[in-house]
C-alpha cells in the first residue's frame, strides 16, 4: 500500500495522544489514565480559540461542564453515549473521566495548547459535586446492567 495515499494509525496505551494533525485540525485519542480518575481531578480547562469534539467509541466516559463564564460555574455531568458527537463550545470549562474500558476520539484545532486553554483549580466543594454526580452515574449504570 502506498503510504502517500492512506495513513493508518492507532493507539492502545493510556491517556491522550494526537494521532493525525492536518492543516488546522487534529484527531486524537483519549483512554483511561490514573490522573483523570475523579478523586485526582484538580482543575477544569477551557479553550479560548476552538470548540472540542468528543466521540465515545467504546466504554464509559463522563464529561463535566463548568459553564462559559470567566470562572467555573455550575457543574453538570454528561454521560457520553457511543458514536454520538459532543461538541464542547469554545470558552466552556470542562474536564472528563474516562473509565478503564473507554476509547474516545477527540477532534480539535491543531494549535490547541495550554497557552490558549486556561485552567482553573477546582474548589473542594466543586470536587465533591463532581464525585457525587459520578457516583450517581455509576449507580444507574450498575442498576441497568443487572436488569
Amino acid at each position: 500500500m502506498d503510504k502517500n495515499l492512506l495513513e493508518i494509525t492507532g493507539y492502545d496505551g493510556e491517556g491522550y495522544v494526537p494521532l493525525i494533525d492536518y492543516s488546522h485540525w487534529r484527531v486524537a485519542e483519549l483512554r483511561y489514565c490514573e490522573e483523570l480518575e475523579v478523586d485526582k481531578l484538580k482543575d477544569m480547562q477551557k479553550h479560548d480559540e476552538t470548540d472540542e469534539v468528543f466521540v465515545l467509541l467504546e466504554g464509559d466516559f463522563t464529561l463535566f461542564l463548568g459553564g462559559n463564564g470567566e470562572h467555573i460555574g455550575e457543574i453538570e455531568a454528561i454521560k457520553l453515549e457511543p458514536l454520538k458527537l459532543y461538541n464542547v463550545k469554545r470558552g466552556t470549562y470542562h474536564t472528563h473521566t474516562p473509565e478503564k474500558n473507554s476509547t474516545v476520539l477527540i477532534v480539535e484545532n491543531v494549535d490547541t495548547t495550554d497557552d490558549n486553554s486556561p485552567k482553573e483549580k477546582l474548589t473542594l466543594e466543586q470536587k465533591k459535586i463532581i464525585e457525587r454526580q459520578r457516583i450517581t452515574f455509576l449507580t444507574i449504570y450498575i442498576l441497568l446492567a443487572i436488569q
